[in-house]
């Protein structure tokens, strides 16, 4: 028999963190063990993307104030005390949870917190270990017009780099492989399409390759790729992304 797995709450602040830091939210929690709750804290009653956030069990709190802090702190200490959870991922850029985390400490789980650059070095300090959320850019840029300018010589040519050129949205694709694949298996490529359109807006339709295969195959320094079928993965060339970020 193989090790028994952690169990993992993890615990969004709705009113807090934008939806948007829902699958980075989510892979932090895969990385602790095994996640068997998932629930975001908010007012069912106002208008939230959390709401339709796939994964996710919101937890309506009500109206009144701070009443999503006082369940989110409720309900951690009942799954600490009851639940059998040995590991918390608490998300939120309030200090108010900083009283919870600590209570969690001291019962010798785990506490990864997360939140935005503001978070409160109080709370901080009373997780296990800390993430800072990254704000999700758009993968497609428009080009700007801009005015012609007076001609100028030439550049000298430059020697052609022999490490492969990685794009904003090649860090996104290696972090969201890296983040599903296990022991190296890779991703699935149905998967890969579904979590980047929802962790980044990303829709491979609008680009010139129209698919992910055909992209991921313009990059074989980067990928690579099983052949065609239902299950084909994509895996990451580690050296690759290794030398390019050098």
């Amino acid at each position: 028999m193989g090790l028994p797995v952690e169990r993992v709450a993890v615990l969004v602040d709705g009113d807090n963190i934008n939806a948007m830091h829902a699958e980075q939210v989510r892979c932090a929690g895969r990385r602790l063990g095994r996640v068997d709750v998932t629930r975001v804290y908010a007012a069912a009653n106002i208008k939230s993307d959390w709401l339709t956030t796939p994964g996710y069990r919101v937890m309506h709190a009500g109206s009144g104030k701070n009443a999503a802090d006082i369940l989110l702190c409720i309900d951690a200490m009942e799954l600490a005390l009851t639940g059998g959870i040995e590991n918390f991922v608490i998300a939120t850029s309030d200090g108010d949870f900083t009283h919870v985390a600590q209570r969690l400490r001291e019962k010798g789980l785990h506490v990864h917190g997360m939140g935005e650059a503001k978070s409160p070095q109080s709370f901080r300090l009373a997780c296990t270990t800390f993430t800072v959320l990254k704000t999700a850019q758009c993968s497609i840029a428009t080009p700007v017009a801009k005015p012609p300018k007076p001609a100028a010589k030439p550049p000298a040519p430059v020697a052609k780099s022999s490490q492969p050129d990685v794009s904003e949205l090649d860090r996104n694709i290696k972090a969201m492989i890296a983040c599903h694949s296990v022991k190296g298996g890779g991703m699935r490529l149905e998967d890969l399409a579904t979590k980047m359109c929802q962790a980044h807006g990303t829709r491979i339709s609008t680009l010139s390759e129209k698919n992910w295969r055909a992209y991921l195959a313009k990059c074989p320094n980067l990928y690579a790729l099983d052949p065609r079928g239902h299950n084909a993965t994509v895996r990451l060339l580690s050296k690759a992304f290794a030398s390019a970020s050098a």
